[in-house]
């Protein structure tokens, strides 16, 4: 799916970009050059950015560790 119309630039386009190390907006404007004409896909862009943040982190613990000292 298109999410730069002025540009022509998709969705994958934005999610390969964002594997291959583009952190932010700035990023991506200057790798593909999102959001540079009208703005308007600024937002969308920064979005698949950050979900694709999200999907790199590491799944947190269902249960807290509770550090227990040895008394040896």
């Amino acid at each position: 799916m298109y999410i730069c119309i002025c540009n022509a630039i998709t969705e994958s386009q934005i999610r390969e970009a964002a594997e291959a190390g583009a952190d932010d907006l700035w990023d991506l404007q200057a790798q593909l050059g999102v959001a540079t004409n009208c703005g308007s896909c600024g937002d969308t862009a920064s979005a698949i950015l950050r979900e694709n943040r999200q999907a790199k982190r590491p799944k947190r613990r269902a249960e807290p560790v509770i550090y227990e000292p040895s008394l040896a």
